[in-house]
């Protein structure tokens, strides 16, 4: 189905209400439904959130459009609360946690193949074999902790094992800034997944910094510290991609734009009935909202909107295992590093002095992501065939 952005109005800002039972819905199912809506669930809170935080940083700065914001900013809150209460409360933080991990990988992986940029789609690379790394270590202290097997929430459409280790990821300040496209002559397509991307690693940060706290388990709250500052440096990455001399209209566009096209994305691909009509809804608040912003830039900047975006939207988001992809990403560039602005060979190009004294010091009393995997080894079906085993070995045990 194709989309036109500058034709399709969707839903007045107006009429784009809500009452609380439309706030919280039935969730979707962390075992009878498929992975991806699960998926679709994580990456649709981060987007919406990223909207909000964006639009409150842009009504601190504007006077004349505070209140315009505050109508759109509302609604964004709203779509966000049914959106993420659609986690089923049986859905431990932990698996949550291999949730998140799944979005980071398979959508990376997607957004790297489609990115058209191929500095950009090497950086995406790289940020993704360290997520990769984040679900390996998660998934042993899911073992450790709960012992369930990963793969129940990962529903075999991405695999375990490690990346990059985490243990070297850790890098100076300095090392994690990325240099911008050029707003001028990038593609709508890369605007839109390095906005994809950055929503979607801030909203892990953040879940991270949240939950972490909240474990009795002391390897888990170190293993939550640690890759939490992983993700802090992958917010760092992704956002020096985007041109920061967009202005704050021309942000607000994109924005909008990019809520438009995943939840586009979203209703091509759902398969619960139920979920699929609320993409649909919010595909439609999101136009409205779109149009609301490209008439400010119009009336303000007197730019016309076809200068920023596509005339139809790009191919959806692929929501489905890329699992080739990442198996041939991580056996050609699991060694490489950051140095700088650029991603290289450490045989060719070392590492930075900063970046080494960064990371000998903050693995310098050990490192968690380490320990949690000392002896671990992904097996599917772990959880059921441990049982199996503790059962037959009780008769056996049995006079």
């Amino acid at each position: 189905m194709a989309l036109d952005l500058l034709r399709e109005r969707g839903t007045p800002l107006d009429r784009q209400s809500f009452n609380w039972r439309d706030l919280v819905q039935v969730p979707f199912s962390k075992l009878d439904d498929d992975a991806f809506t699960r998926v679709r669930v994580i990456l649709m809170n981060g987007i919406e959130l990223e909207s909000v935080r964006f639009l409150h940083s842009f009504a601190r700065m504007n006077r004349d459009l505070r209140r315009v914001l505050a109508q759109v900013r509302r609604v964004d809150h709203h779509q966000t609360t049914v959106v993420n209460w659609l986690n089923p409360p049986d859905q431990s933080p932990l698996e949550t946690t291999i949730g998140y991990e799944q979005v980071a990988i398979e959508i990376t992986a997607h957004v790297a193949l489609a990115e058209p940029d191929p500095y950009l789609a090497q950086v995406y690379r790289f940020g993704m074999l360290e997520d990769y790394d984040h679900l390996y270590r998660y998934a042993a202290l899911l073992d450790r902790l709960e012992g369930k097997d990963a793969n129940n929430i990962l529903q075999s459409y991405t695999d375990v094992t490690a990346g990059r280790p985490t243990a070297v990821e850790h890098r100076a300040p300095e090392d994690d800034v990325r240099a911008p496209y050029d707003r001028r002559t990038a593609s709508g397509i890369t605007k839109l997944n390095a906005l994809t991307i950055m929503a979607a690693e801030q909203q892990t940060h953040n879940y991270y910094v949240n939950v972490g706290p909240f474990f009795t388990d002391p390897v888990a709250r170190l293993l939550y510290a640690e890759i939490a500052s992983i993700e802090e440096q992958h917010v760092t990455q992704y956002e020096a991609i985007i041109d920061p001399e967009e202005t704050w209209l021309e942000k607000w566009v994109l924005h909008e734009a990019n809520e438009v096209y995943n939840y586009w994305s979203c209703l091509q691909q759902e398969q619960n009935a139920r979920v699929k009509r609320i993409w649909e809804r919010f595909l439609d608040y999101e136009l409205g909202q779109l149009h609301v912003a490209i008439d400010h830039l119009n009336r303000i900047e007197g730019r016309d909107a076809a200068e920023i975006l596509p005339a139809s939207l790009p191919d959806p988001v692929s929501h489905k295992s890329h699992r080739q992809f990442v198996r041939d990403v991580l056996s050609t560039e699991v060694q490489l590093r950051a140095v700088g602005e650029d991603i290289v060979d450490p045989r060719v190009v070392p590492e930075s002095a900063a970046t080494i004294a960064y990371r000998q010091q903050m693995n310098s009393a050990g490192s968690p992501s380490e320990i949690v995997a000392a002896g671990y080894r992904f097996t599917p079906g772990t959880e059921l065939s441990r049982r199996a085993e503790k059962i037959d070995g009780q008769k056996e045990a049995t006079p």
